[in-house]
């Protein structure tokens, strides 16, 4: 019994002698790599980078802007500063709607004046104006978005000449300036078609600012046929009608010239022809150009296609260039009224038609309210010049600032009315009645009376 005893204790030890250093080596090798490498634990400020953008990647936008702003105001020193800073910006774009898009506007810009010099900025400076491209409203509405638009993808172009982003501001500032442009367009017509001297006046001012900053516009050669049809309408006598006609001749060469396979081309080469004037050579570069949007795929017009664009808040830009220099150029902003006066030296002095570059024959002058001054294109009994600064009786001065001659019976009467306020006449009153109601040329940006089409 004892042998037994002691063989079965044997046993057990051996068993137990190979047991014990497995069951060591099997539990012992994890607790050697449980123990973190120093160095390795994640950045704090990190954490709540990677959590912002995943949130604004799953569209949880509030929350994303809590973590982002956390990061911001706890950690100033972080290499995720502005990293942040743009992408709570990008939220409130991603977000959308008119309160996200305009919040989205000074986030961009606070990007820009904190980080200038990083290359992220011409990205902001691009978004604010795709965020006012947005929120551009029709041709018909408040242009005040679009001009923002136009301004900040202007202000992209000029800073950022080397951006990989330039065509598409190009062609996005394109749109916004056909948008523009149908506006103005529009408004015009509608006093176009009224044929009354106050109605040309009025025509006049927005066509030839139209031609002359959006030569690119997908009407502007119907507008330069109007400008024509406007001027060679004007004159009493036959040397006034010479005048006029003669000027009218300029806006249908530049038609032949500028716009060489436009419907309206062959008869506008007739005008010229029927007046004994100049035809000039098509531009080159005017119908490489125009033969490039010739081939541009656009949506062809349908009594279907027209009820539904009125679901749209959005612009319609399929008419839109695609090639060509879109104007740089800010448009001169000044408050009053539109005065149309002789430009250049001989009154008829015309420009290439590009962007702004050049006179075409008139300019605009912006007369203040209640200045007490009279317009520098004031008319007189002879000679010729702008219709649109003419009288009603389609009078007009073709010098450069004429003095207004002492026979013609409206000058004398402004001359009484300015000496004897107190006494108005029943002329001046009747005159004063008749400006306001003719006054259809007063406008200010952003605040445009809106016309029905």
């Amino acid at each position: 019994m004892k042998r037994t005893s002691r063989s079965r204790l044997s046993l057990l030890a051996a068993i137990l002698s190979l047991v014990l250093p497995l069951s060591g080596c099997l539990f012992g090798g994890k607790k050697k790599n449980t123990t973190p490498a120093a160095g390795n634990s994640a950045e704090p400020d990190k954490v709540l980078f990677e959590r912002g953008m995943d949130d604004i990647k799953h569209s949880r936008y509030t929350v994303a802007r809590l973590d982002l702003q956390t990061l911001i105001n706890t950690y100033p020193d972080s290499e995720y500063l502005a990293k942040a800073k743009l992408a709570i910006a990008d939220s409130y774009f991603k977000e959308g709607g008119t309160a996200g898009l305009t919040q989205s506007v000074s986030e961009y810009k606070d990007f820009i004046t904190f980080f200038p010099f990083l290359e992220e900025s011409a990205y902001a400076q691009m978004q604010v104006a795709m965020a006012h491209y947005e929120m551009m409203e029709k041709p018909d509405r408040d242009e005040s978005q679009a001009q923002l638009a136009e301004d900040e993808f202007q202000t992209f172009l000029l800073k950022h000449p080397q951006s990989a982003l330039v065509p598409v501001a190009e062609q996005h500032l394109r749109e916004v300036q056909e948008v523009i442009a149908e506006g103005d367009f529009r408004v015009a017509h509608f006093y176009y078609v009224r044929g009354t001297p106050g109605g040309y006046k009025a025509a006049a001012s927005r066509l030839i600012e139209l031609t002359d900053r959006y030569p690119l516009y997908s009407q502007s050669d119907r507008a330069l046929w109007m400008l024509g049809d406007i001027y060679g309408s004007q004159g009493r006598s036959e040397d006034e009608k010479a005048k006029f006609r003669e000027w009218a001749s300029k806006y249908y060469a530049r038609i032949v010239r500028d716009y060489p396979l436009s419907p309206l081309a062959p008869a506008a080469k007739q005008k010229l022809v029927a007046g004994g004037y100049p035809v000039p050579q098509p531009d080159a570069t005017a119908v490489a150009r125009m033969q490039k949007e010739q081939q541009v795929p656009r949506p062809r017009n349908s009594l279907v296609r027209a009820p539904l664009g009125m679901l749209h808040s959005m612009p319609d830009v399929t008419m839109a260039a695609h090639s060509g220099q879109p104007n740089l150029a800010p448009p001169n902003e000044s408050g009053g009224s539109d005065v149309m006066r002789p430009g250049g030296s001989n009154g008829m002095n015309l420009g290439s038609g590009g962007g702004g570059g050049g006179s075409n024959g008139v300019a605009v002058e912006r007369v203040e309210a209640g200045s007490g001054s009279a317009p520098a294109a004031t008319p007189s009994t002879t000679g010729t010049g702008d219709p649109s600064s003419a009288d009603p009786n389609g009078t007009a001065n073709p010098g450069a600032n004429p003095a207004p001659s002492t026979a013609d019976p409206k000058a004398s009467d402004s001359g009484k009315n300015a000496a004897d306020s107190s006494k108005p006449s029943k002329d001046s009153k009747d005159a004063s009645a008749k400006d306001k109601n003719e006054s259809t040329s007063k406008k200010k940006k952003g605040l445009r009376k809106i016309i029905p089409w």
